[in-house]
């Protein structure tokens, strides 16, 4: 019986002894790379895209959020919560979007790790939620979907490098300006091209219904008006009522809309719901809206990611 028991808490002395060094190891910068080296830490991979594009080789980015997460509800693990406390720089994106993150953000913050909350700074709009021909509603919340107005992502990049120049040390300023200047053309490059494919769009035609309130920005910045979506709310976490959906078919049928874009990282459940709810005619057209893909599965990168949503939506919103 001794044997066993010692046997034991030979184990579970082992199993304490490992935890503590991976911590250990998180800690000293040893997990993950040199720690002689800058860190910065991103909680969203669309930012942490951002950021990469701006730090380059300047520093090491490690990003929390896996490629096709849902940014309402990705968690972290202890070791993630350590590397955030561990960081030089803290980029994330705010206004809520991160529901299960921002505390171990706010505690970073708290320790003394310099913290910039991308959404925030980027003019944010207030949710307007409800069906057009409905009551109109104003949350009173801030949107954090600005990443879907590249003139946004623009001001939020030129933000994180003065962010990054100012609180890592370390890094060649002029580097991570030339960095911040290339890429600042090919998001103005975007913007043209969005311009163009979106003009393309009927007057009567530029009418969008999604699974939830996420596209905002986009409709703002190109003419485009949100007809309503299936979860009339900006999370992902919200579930639709049956008053909300049959709201949201009298909607559409009274604005002639056929197409519903629905998130590609989530089910279209509630998409095909609708679907049924009017007859079976209506197209579900898949978008990248709050995840970056895999590199070479669609959405690698923002800009890949705008692209083919913009290419998406244009086709199913002119489309019969």
């Amino acid at each position: 019986m001794s044997v066993r028991v010692g046997a034991a808490r030979i184990r579970a002395a082992l199993v304490t002894l490992i935890s503590f060094s991976v911590l250990a190891a998180t800690a000293t910068g040893c997990a993950g790379g040199d720690r002689d080296r800058p860190r910065i830490v991103v909680t969203t991979n669309i930012l942490g895209d951002i950021t990469r594009e701006i730090v380059g080789d300047e520093a090491d980015v490690k990003v929390l959020m896996r490629a096709n997460a849902d940014p309402h509800s990705f968690g972290l693990s202890a070791v993630q919560a350590a590397e955030l406390e561990n960081a030089d720089l803290v980029v994330h994106n705010g206004l809520g979007l991160e529901e299960n993150v921002l505390r171990h953000v706010e505690a970073a913050r708290e320790s003394g790790v310099a913290t910039f909350a991308a959404g925030e700074a980027a003019d944010p709009l207030t949710f307007h939620t409800g069906q057009e021909g409905g009551p109109e509603q104003e949350s009173g919340e801030p949107d954090p979907h600005f990443w879907t107005d590249p003139d946004r992502v623009r001001k939020a990049a030129g933000l994180i490098a003065d962010q990054i120049t100012e609180h890592v040390a370390g890094v060649d300023e002029k580097a991570v300006r030339s960095n911040a200047t290339r890429y600042d053309g090919q998001l103005a490059d975007l913007t043209a091209w969005m311009e163009k494919s979106f003009a393309a769009v009927p007057e009567n035609r530029r009418a969008l219904v999604t699974n939830h309130h996420v596209f905002g920005y986009l409709a703002d910045r190109f003419g485009l008006r949100v007809i309503g979506a299936v979860i009339p709310s900006g999370t992902t976490l919200a579930s639709p009522s049956s008053s909300d959906l049959r709201s949201l078919t009298r909607a559409m049928e009274e604005a002639g809309v056929r197409t519903v874009f629905a998130d590609s990282s989530q089910p279209t459940k509630l998409a095909e719901v609708l679907r049924q709810e009017m007859g079976g005619d209506v197209d579900v057209v898949s978008l990248y809206s709050e995840s970056l893909t895999e590199k070479g599965k669609g959405a690698g990168t923002y800009l890949e990611m705008m692209r083919a949503n913009t290419s998406a939506m244009a086709e199913g919103l002119t489309g019969d």
